[in-house]
This record gives C-alpha cells, sequence and structure tokens, in this order.
C-alpha cells in the first residue's frame, strides 16, 4: 500500500512516470532508512505514542529487514514506490497495529532526508579513507623513485628541472585537502533534519527530534523545518561538488599518465597490467584505465551540474523535482570511490625510467641565471645574457 493512498487508483502510466527509478536506487538506502524509523521510533515510545511491545516489535522488524537487506533479500518493487513504503508494508504485515504507527509524526520527505543524510554520512568517511590510501600510494612512490630528476612544465612545453618526488607530491598535497573538505563538509552535515516532517515541523505531538539526533550521531536537529529540506538542495551537490574536486585531482595525475608513458616521452612505464589491447593491433598496450578516469571527472561535473540546476527556481518547501538528484548524487559517490581505488594501484605499480627522465640542458637557464645574481649582476640582466643563448 501507498503511504499517501486514500483511496481511488493511480493512472498506470503517471504512476509509473512519477516512481522513475526510486524503487531500483533506493536499494542502497534500506539500511540507512531502517538506522533512521528505529531512532524514530526510540523517540514515539519517548513521547509515549508507542507501547514498549510495540517498540520491540518495531525494532526486531527493522533488524531483521537489515539482515535481509544485507544478503540481498528484502525486495523493493515497483509498486511500493520506494524503500521507505516498502519498510513499512513489511512491518505492517508482521506486526500490524504497530507498523501503522511507525510513521506516526513524520513526512517521506524529512525521512528520505534522513536516510539519504546518514548515506552520505558515511559515503564521505568511506571517502576519506580511500584518499588516505591513494596518498599513502603516492608517498610510498616518492619514497621509492622520488630522487629522480624530471622536466617540470609550463605551457606544455619543458620548463625547468624538477624531480618525480616533487611531481607526484603534488596529488598526494591535493588528496589531503580533499579530505579537509570533506571534514568540513561532514561538520557542515552534522545535523539530522527528522522531526522537520514535511517541512513545517510536527503540530500537537511532543516528539524529541534532539534526542532522536543523538540516537543517530548527529549533534544537534535542524532546528528551522523548512530549511531542512532546503538543505536537500544545498548538501546533495555540495557532496558532489566534493567528487568533482576528487575527480579532478585524479584527472590530472591520469592526464600526466597518459602523455608521460607514451612512447614519445617514456618518462614512465605503466606494467602490462594495467593496460588493454587493440582488437587489430596487435602491438597496442593502450592506458583505458588512465582514459577511463580522466573522463570520469567530466562526467561527475555534469551530475553535479544537474543537481545544481534542478535545484534552482524552486520555491520553499519540497519538490518533487528533488527526488531526480538522488541518481546522480550516487552516480558521483561511485565514480570517486572506484576511482580512488583504481588510481592508487596504478599509482603503487609505476616504474620511471631514469634516463629517459634527465632534464635537458636548458632546463638549466634559469639556475644559471641565478648564478649570475648571485655574483653581483641584476636580475634582468642576467635573464637577458642567459636568454640570448636561445634566441
Amino acid at each position: 500500500m501507498k503511504l499517501w493512498a486514500k483511496g481511488g487508483d493511480l493512472d498506470k502510466d503517471i504512476e509509473s512516470f512519477t516512481v522513475g527509478e526510486d524503487y531500483l536506487l533506493d536499494r542502497r538506502l534500506v539500511k540507512y532508512d531502517c538506522l533512521a524509523s528505529a531512532a524514530h521510533a526510540r523517540a514515539l515510545r519517548r513521547a509515549g505514542l508507542l507501547s514498549a511491545k510495540e517498540l520491540k516489535d518495531i525494532l526486531a522488524g527493522l533488524k531483521t529487514i537489515s539482515d535481509l537487506d544485507a544478503r540481498g533479500k528484502f525486495v523493493i518493487k515497483r509498486g511500493d514506490e520506494d524503500c521507505h513504503t516498502a519498510i513499512e508494508n513489511w512491518l505492517t504485515a508482521r506486526y500490524g497495529e504497530a507498523g501503522k504507527k511507525v510513521h506516526t509524526g513524520r513526512s517521506r520527505n524529512d525521512q528520505v532526508l534522513t536516510a539519504l543524510r546518514l548515506y552520505e554520512r558515511e559515503a564521505l568517511a568511506e571517502l576519506k579513507t580511500r584518499l588516505a590510501a591513494f596518498g599513502a600510494a603516492v608517498k610510498t612512490l616518492a619514497g621509492k623513485q622520488g630522487r629522480i630528476p624530471m622536466p617540470g612544465y609550463t605551457h606544455t612545453r619543458r620548463a625547468m628541472p624538477t624531480t618525480v618526488g616533487t611531481w607526484i607530491g603534488c596529488f598526494a598535497a591535493a588528496a589531503k585537502d580533499d579530505a579537509r573538505l570533506a571534514d568540513a563538509l561532514l561538520k557542515i552535515m552534522d545535523q539530522s533534519p527528522l522531526g522537520s516532517a514535511a517541512g513545517f515541523g510536527v503540530p500537537v505531538l511532543n516528539i524529541d527530534k534532539n534526542y532522536s539526533a543523538k540516537l543517530m550521531g548527529f549533534s544537534k536537529a535542524i532546528e528551522n523545518p523548512v530549511y531542512a529540506q532546503f538543505t536537500r538542495s544545498k548538501f546533495e551537490p555540495a557532496v558532489m561538488h566534493l567528487c568533482s574536486q576528487v575527480m579532478l585531482t585524479l584527472n590530472k595525475l591520469a592526464s600526466d599518465l597518459v602523455l608521460f608513458s607514451t612512447p614519445e616521452f617514456g618518462f614512465v612505464k605503466l606494467p602490462g597490467k594495467f593496460c588493454t589491447g587493440s582488437s587489430i593491433m596487435p602491438q597496442k598496450k593502450n592506458p583505458d584505465v588512465l582514459e577511463l578516469v580522466r573522463g570520469k571527472y567530466h562526467a561527475v561535473l555534469g551530475e553535479e551540474f544537474k543537481a545544481l540546476s534542478l535545484a534552482g527556481n524552486l520555491i520553499s518547501g519540497y519538490n518533487r523535482d528533488a527526488q531526480l538528484a538522488k541518481g546522480p548524487l550516487f552516480a558521483c559517490l561511485d565514480a570517486a570511490l572506484t576511482s580512488l581505488n583504481i588510481m592508487a594501484t596504478v599509482t603503487a605499480g609505476l616504474e620511471f625510467d631514469r634516463e629517459r627522465c634527465v632534464p635537458a640542458p636548458e632546463l638549466y637557464a634559469t639556475e644559471e641565471a641565478y648564478a649570475l645574481v648571485k655574483g653581483g649582476l641584476p636580475f634582468r640582466d642576467a635573464y637577458r645574457r642567459v636568454g640570448e643563448k636561445f634566441r
């Protein structure tokens, strides 16, 4: 039964259109909706709206659903519309009146917000873990091959000498800042939307939303219920922006490696197990993995702009348009998490060719000019004197 049903049938084409892919996408939210529902049920019990027996049944049922979900056995049907309805219907079928009471004092609006917030919190923690693993792989590579000199580039032209350690180290620094951005986002998102209901609070019932917030590990509940709905337009694109920043870090590394591993450059060798082949050219070893990581940055950026665009020009309060940002959110997090794993593996397997990396003599021109400066010559005169050699 649909949570909003009041009798009468919905046109089947309209139903299919409005449900969209939510019943499929929501498979990853079952665990989090159960966690939020358990906290809400305890708050209902505290407010005297559930008996001890009803609370016990609901908590047992939610645990069973979570266990079924972990084994891929909890089914969300198109007719359920989403995981929230599927969970409530399951509880009602098993426990009767207790299941009917679990939605007291909340709306699907704050229900989906809360499940998403819990999902995002866990996903960001995992993103930080993978950023750290990627950074560690970079530092290990720098420790082993970092002293190898190599050319540095500006305008895609050889500029000044640098080292493998300095070049690869920039990506460890970027990953560290990406993790700091994740920390800032986690701090901002540390507020529970549960209790805002449809966006205007819960009248009459004395349900302590700060109590349920604490049970879920949030430092507080959002005070303004209208803002709770607004956060979906702010926090979800913010998570996607973090993903685009992570993917920009990996895009830059992948772009460098595609170039540096060409036979024309030959600075670095990609192990054969990282490369694919050609269906027509027997000699080819293609860096498809790097090209895909490079391309996924643009895909993630597109999803971020999609969510930002969806959020604009909507009046305050819940609007169904927000449903269309769920898929992009999941896609961005999936891309960032998998790409970090892949690039940590790639980085660990890189082999630099010391001879091919040796900077050409002209790359030391700036160093030569500074040597003249140390001897007392004004920099502009030293610059011109050395520059005469390269006219």
